[in-house]
């Protein structure tokens, strides 16, 4: 009579790790991608890189933006209503 071997379990436990890390890293890349803030460049710095090459080759250009006024003007109509005191 033959006697019972167990399953060898080392390759399938190696496979579950390996894709446990996997999925770790992939999960700690999107947190830091969804949480992280984008870089900001200037226009001079974005002609030379990848989006003025984009721009560049959808016919565009990469210009800088109108800075802010310094004194907003103030918005036309009438002033908010108080609300009514009920003490």
């Amino acid at each position: 009579m033959e006697r019972y071997h167990p399953p060898n379990r080392v390759v399938p436990a190696t496979i579950s790790f390996i894709l446990s890390v996997l999925l770790v890293i992939a999960i700690v890349v999107m947190v830091h991608d969804r949480w992280s803030h984008p870089e900001v460049k200037s226009a001079q710095q974005a002609e030379h890189s990848t989006t003025g090459m984009a721009a560049r080759d959808a016919g565009a250009r990469v210009v800088p933006t109108d800075p802010k006024l310094s004194v907003e003007p103030t918005p036309s109509g009438p002033n908010p209503v108080q609300p009514a005191d009920p003490n």
